[in-house]
């Protein structure tokens, strides 16, 4: 494990497609409440950074770790920066940016992105998972990933058709130095047209590279049917 770790979930109440999101009721915990709960799993140094008050106090039901930010950033990115500035953390710190809409991340896919960021030399890194079927690669809401033969990415796509397609999964690392340096670029063509914020990172030339993760994982939620397909594994999977 990696010493000076941090997790940070960026975590905005204006979704477009799901009013209030992160507050919606995954049986009895919210959604952003279960991605804090899986992150403090693996470190007590995870916070929810957020422009909601709202959100703010359904954290708070189960811990203080909350940032609140300013309201008009334009990627999860950009809001971790201000939170990790805020907390005014080393330079060196690894940073993992947790998105705030994907609550079924396990702590061994963190833990793979943590041994492989140790082992890799890379700006960013960044996860795969595999595709179950093709709906998946038709979906929009199923951002896909392209790489090298080193495991590099090269693309990401909503539509677009690429090579050897992955399913992209929600978490970054990085070290704070360089989430710095990501933030001060403007943002580019392919980030605003795709919604992708990694598109920013390889457009200037960062290099991102890829870890496979191939255990079956529940998508995030980006729909009213993904809510659905959650309550209904987790029916499945835990006592509630």
């Amino acid at each position: 494990m990696i010493d000076d770790l941090c997790i940070l979930i960026p975590s905005r109440i204006g979704s477009t497609r799901i009013t209030n999101k992160p507050l919606i009721k995954l049986n009895n915990k919210t959604l952003i409440q279960r991605v804090m709960i899986n992150a403090l799993k693996v470190t007590k140094n995870s916070y929810v950074a957020t422009d909601s008050e709202l959100i703010r106090d359904s954290i708070y039901e189960i811990s203080k770790n909350v940032i609140l930010t300013k309201s008009d950033h334009i990627s999860g990115t950009d809001r971790i920066c201000e939170a990790a500035n805020s907390l005014r953390l080393n330079e060196n710190t690894f940073i993992l940016n947790l998105q705030g809409d994907e609550p079924f991340i396990p702590s061994q896919l963190i833990e793979l992105v943590i041994k492989d960021f140790k082992s890799k030399k890379c700006d960013v890194i960044t996860v795969s998972g595999v595709i179950n079927s093709e709906d998946e690669i038709l979906n929009p809401n199923c951002v896909l990933v392209e790489t090298d033969f080193n495991n590099y990415a090269t693309n990401f796509s909503r539509t677009q058709k690429i090579n050897n397609p992955r399913r992209h999964i929600g978490i970054y690392g990085y070290r704070l130095k360089t989430l710095r340096k990501l933030v001060s670029l403007e943002p580019t063509k392919n980030e605003l047209k795709l919604k992708l914020e990694q598109m920013r990172f390889l457009d200037n030339k960062y290099s991102i590279f890829v870890s496979e993760f191939d255990q079956t994982i529940p998508n995030g939620i980006d729909t009213k049917d993904d809510i659905v397909t959650a309550i209904n594994y987790l029916n499945k999977h835990e006592d509630n």
